[in-house]
């Protein structure tokens, strides 16, 4: 593998590690309530607790990469992600497990928000959005392995399912210090303190065209989010599946990311960012109004209930390697800054939905797929209003 790949393999690595930590213990619920003597929705909460932390974190991971270097930030937020995950795995009641899970909330985002940034810094144009689309293709692969992976690991007790994120983080720090260069010099490097990164983030978000996009970025992310949060009510007891049997919504739905990521890859240069992502959108917008229908009707079958989540997927992965390299270079200045508002404003609409819409809406199909109508209607509204969507690739 050349260094280029091996490059590539471990920005992708250090991005999926927030979505591993979410979706690897979501079969393990109902052996966890039993385990921990709580409830369905105490268990559930686990996500909240991760979630807001993580979105709040997100806003100083990039500020702080910016002023310390990327790999030192890397590294701190790394080995607090491996201790947290062991203190879940040694929880002996849900108050300890949430603490911990605020823990691994507030460092996990450091290889999310860091990642993306080291890819702006290392590529340009073209082939950026080449290597974007490829760590986000290879991202993808994550949610579909992790409740797979998190079913087998429940066999021996779900306890073992934080043992492995602990260990996930190890590899993932080794190989971030091995194999990716530093690349936020001495003499780039930005004060770090409360005035300066505030300064900056007025800076970001008055910025019409940023603050636009990443409202976009997060409210299309959300649409599909929504289910994946809501999936240890949505599969087993909608849909009629098991612990063991979340790939059937997760293999498909990320097959769908995945081919969406190649889209992108191969659309690049060839079509244009705007034509792109306005196909994108119409794509989007008839699979959730597919979905809508197909969850009003009274048969429920998982391969037609989860076939127009899996293909919306296609739609949002081709154009968020457009979306995100534009957010960027709106501050090329203070990139990692930017990384950090493009990935708090995706978080922050993942913990809308954890601690509120989910719990509201879970029980009925229906209403699931209405609010993700609700959150791509307001993902289009956002972006059609960029210079981006209108023909002009900043």
């Amino acid at each position: 593998m050349s260094n280029s790949r091996l490059t590539v393999g471990v920005l992708a690595g250090l991005t999926a590690l927030a979505p591993l930590a979410i979706d690897t213990y979501l079969p393990a619920f109902p052996a966890m309530e039993m385990d921990l003597h709580t409830s369905t929705a105490h268990v559930q909460q686990s996500l909240t607790f991760y979630l807001l932390p993580y979105a709040l974190m997100t806003l100083f991971h990039g500020a702080i990469s910016d002023a310390i270097g990327r790999l030192t930030t890397i590294r701190w937020g790394l080995s607090l992600f491996i201790l947290a995950s062991i203190g879940c795995a040694l929880a002996p009641n849900i108050e300890t497990l949430w603490a911990c899970r605020v823990l691994q909330g507030l460092s996990a985002g450091a290889g999310n928000v860091v990642a993306r940034a080291m890819v702006r810094d290392l590529y340009q144009g073209i082939q950026a959005q080449k290597v974007m689309a490829t760590v986000q293709m290879l991202f993808a692969v994550a949610p579909a392995v992790a409740p797979i992976l998190g079913g087998w690991l429940l066999g021996i007790h779900w306890q073992a399912i934080f043992i492995f994120l602990a260990l996930y983080g190890m590899v993932i720090a080794w190989a971030a210090q091995h194999y990716l260069p530093e690349t936020m010099p001495l003499t780039a490097r930005t004060p770090l303190n409360a005035r300066s990164v505030l300064r900056n983030y007025q800076q970001l978000f008055a910025h019409r065209e940023f603050g636009l996009l990443v409202f976009g970025i997060g409210a299309n992310f959300s649409a599909f989010f929504l289910y994946v949060l809501a999936s240890p009510v949505y599969l087993i007891q909608h849909l009629g599946l098991s612990s063991q049997q979340f790939a059937w919504m997760f293999v498909p739905t990320v097959c769908g990311t995945v081919f969406g990521s190649w889209l992108a890859r191969r659309a690049a240069g060839r079509y244009a960012p705007s034509e792109l992502l306005r196909r994108a959108y119409f794509w989007m917008l008839l699979m959730t109004l597919i979905n809508v229908v197909v969850s009003a009707l009274p048969l429920i079958h998982p391969a037609l209930n989860i076939a127009p989540v899996a293909l919306f997927n296609m739609g949002m992965a081709a154009a968020v390697p457009v979306m995100s390299l534009a957010a960027l270079d709106c501050h090329p200045k203070i990139r990692g800054t930017a990384a950090s508002g493009q990935a708090f404003m995706q978080m922050l609409f993942s913990t809308l939905s954890a601690g509120l819409l989910v719990p509201l809406t879970w029980h009925h199909p229906l209403w699931l797929a209405l609010v993700m109508l609700g959150y791509l209607l307001l993902g289009w509204l956002s972006v059609s209003r960029t210079q981006l969507y209108k023909n002009q690739f900043l």
